[in-house]
């Protein structure tokens, strides 16, 4: 999806003056914006309408930002969820990215930043190619549909995040290989820092709990080094 069809964002801000700014930046920048101000709006207009991607902030009154991820992963499974906060504490950025976020930003943050981001997520979510059937093998009992960001297991399909899918795709496309943290981490996040570092360790334990009915296949960690899928 590109700016120029107008992706669908909802912004969940309780400071007045930089919810005005950052709104009036990002539909400058070509995006439908629908701003609440406090958990319990935001929730009831997620549940009202059809968004794209989602950035809350978590400190909000009356239901604060994790709260309203929950809620909105148990709805939705893989829409791109941004949080935004003045905290800075790692356990809340894992706590964050545990939920179900894609990423998290610290206050005060640049609106380039910030668009930077949501144009990643945004991309992620809907380009596929038109000779891309999306269907990765993860084992012989796991396959994964990536255009539907979906797990397809014999116990019953698993909705994905964005972020999960690239994952797991890139696990898949080099089965057997190692693949060091620091390239995982430039591919699906942009960069590579402590914070990241710690985010990827959650998102592998995802994954593992994901595949774990099918025994015959692992994913490794090399301490130190990276990862990697393999057969048992």
């Amino acid at each position: 999806m590109t700016k120029t069809t107008k992706a669908h964002i909802l912004y969940i801000e309780d400071d007045a003056t930089l919810a005005f700014i950052t709104k009036d930046n990002l539909e400058q920048q070509g995006y439908k914006v629908t701003h609440a101000e406090n958990g319990e709006e935001g929730w009831k207009t997620f549940k009202a309408e059809t968004f794209d991607l989602c950035v809350l902030d978590v400190m909000l009154p009356k239901m604060d930002g994790f709260s309203l991820a929950k809620n909105i992963r148990s709805m939705h499974d893989s829409i791109p969820i941004i949080f935004l906060s003045a905290k800075t504490m790692k356990d809340d950025k894992i706590a964050g990215l545990t939920l179900g976020a894609d990423d998290y930003i610290v206050k005060p943050f640049s609106i380039e930043e910030l668009v930077l981001k949501i144009e990643v997520f945004l991309r992620r979510k809907h380009v596929v190619t038109p000779s891309e059937t999306g269907m990765f093998e993860v084992s012989p009992l796991i396959k994964l549909d990536s255009k539907n960001l979906n797990l397809i297991r014999p116990s019953g399909d698993k909705g994905l995040t964005q972020k999960e899918v690239d994952l797991l795709r890139m696990f898949a496309e080099n089965k057997g290989t190692t693949l060091k943290r620091s390239i995982i981490l430039e591919t699906i996040w942009g960069e590579d820092d402590y914070f990241l570092g710690r985010s990827l360790d959650v998102f592998i334990s995802r994954l593992r709990k994901y595949l774990a009915e099918d025994k015959s296949i692992a994913i490794d960690n090399l301490h130190g080094v990276g990862f990697r899928l393999v057969d048992k």
